[in-house]
């Protein structure tokens, strides 16, 4: 019997009896849609993660003081000292002191926005942009100067587009706004990316405190071990002991992260092909019910010269063919279901989040429902090839 025979004959045998087959075949749609929206999801959060960390720049590294304790020191001078000394592998640096104070502008009080003490070169490094007016200077930074740079919310909302010039207050202290920066986000919205506000931070270190915290480029991404190695280095030399400092890579925290989702969605996706399994047993069912029911027709097929295997092909087939539109619906509906929470996600959340299963994932789910159908219907199909034919005629 050629193969395009036993497959037609199969799917004659699946439509003869549509309800009996569609409730094992239940489970294989369930266990390939889950599957592939808990892969979507993961695909999504994977890029949603990588876009995020690359918005911060995958080639910087924060350094934390934590000096309490210690009878020695680091202040931004040394910082940058350290910096220069390590040129070849190291190349901008920032200090960067957050303002505890509230942002007051005219008689409104504004508690959402971030508002951050940085260098010069602290715009370059996060990758903004200016917008209109101008960036922070050195100038200013030496200086002590009395001026900020905005995001574009602050901007819109409450200088109705024209900041720049104009004063707020942070911490009690005024401060003219010299410039805005372009949209980041896509909307602008209270609390978002651009609702914030920098100022040089020797100004912020007037209002609070000495910088504990640096954000340092890497000039070469492919060189982080030993830009870190050599950034350490200069920190032990300094305080004489690994407590009192932390490095931390943006491309390292970005790897843990994606490796905490890959081992999370394949944990969620083994639970639920636990459901093709399921759906696998209720297919050996139905085909061993099947081998049942068609003994007499086994029973002429072999005498009129059937050979074994092509009995065990014909109920493998149809194992297979049941379990495989099992998987192409549950395909279907799975993409279905990754639209739909797409859309619900865009709808609830501030970030863009793609639910987006790769054909990768859904040829796998499909090859896994095919497999299925072969490996629970192998069993049925090998007990239907040994059924000796007199006794086959003679069942009743």
């Amino acid at each position: 019997m050629k193969l395009t025979e036993s497959l037609q004959l199969a799917l004659k045998n699946i439509v003869s009896s549509k309800v009996r087959t569609l409730l094992p075949v239940l489970g294989i749609i369930g266990g390939v849609a889950a599957v592939i929206v808990i892969v979507g999801l993961g695909n999504g959060l994977e890029t949603y993660v990588t876009d995020s960390f690359a918005s911060m720049g995958t080639n910087t590294l924060t350094v934390s003081i934590m000096s309490r304790g210690s009878t020695r020191t680091l202040d931004a001078e040394d910082m940058y000292q350290i910096v220069d000394d390590n040129s070849q592998y190291l190349d901008l640096c920032s200090p960067t002191v957050p303002m505890m104070g509230y942002v007051k502008i005219g008689s409104e009080t504004v508690s959402t926005t971030s508002s951050t003490g940085v260098s010069e070169d602290y715009l370059e490094i996060a990758g903004m942009t200016v917008a209109s007016g101008r960036g922070l200077q050195y100038s200013d930074i030496l200086t002590r100067a009395k001026v900020c740079v905005i995001g574009a919310y602050l901007n819109q909302a409450y200088f109705g587009g024209n900041a720049v010039g104009q004063t707020l207050r942070v911490g009690g202290q005024s401060l003219e706004v010299v410039g805005v920066l372009a949209q980041k986000g896509d909307t602008l919205e209270e609390g978002g990316s651009d609702d914030c506000l920098y100022l040089p931070y020797t100004t912020a270190e007037r209002l609070s405190g000495s910088a504990s915290t640096y954000t340092v480029t890497m000039r070469d991404e492919d060189y982080i071990d030993e830009s870190i190695a050599a950034l350490e280095a200069s920190l032990y030399e300094v305080f004489a002991s690994d407590d009192y400092y932390t490095v931390t890579s943006m491309a390292e925290m970005l790897e843990t992260m994606t490796s905490m989702i890959n081992i999370l969605v394949g944990v969620l996706a083994g639970i639920a092909a636990i459901s093709l399994v399921v759906g696998g047993i209720g297919i050996m069912n139905i085909m061993l019910v099947s081998v049942t029911e068609r003994t007499r027709e086994i029973g002429i097929r072999k005498s009129l010269g059937a050979k074994e295997r092509y009995i065990m092909q014909q109920f493998v087939i149809e194992a297979a063919t049941t379990s495989a539109l099992g998987g192409i619906i549950g395909i279907l509906i799975g993409d279905g279901l990754s639209a739909a929470a797409t859309a619900v996600i865009s709808q609830v959340s501030e970030g863009s989040l793609t639910v987006a299963p790769s054909l990768g994932a859904v040829l796998l789910a499909f090859g896994i429902s095919v497999g299925i159908g072969i490996l629970f219907g192998y069993l049925p199909a090998k007990k239907a090839a040994r059924l000796n034919p007199i006794d086959a005629l003679h069942y009743d």
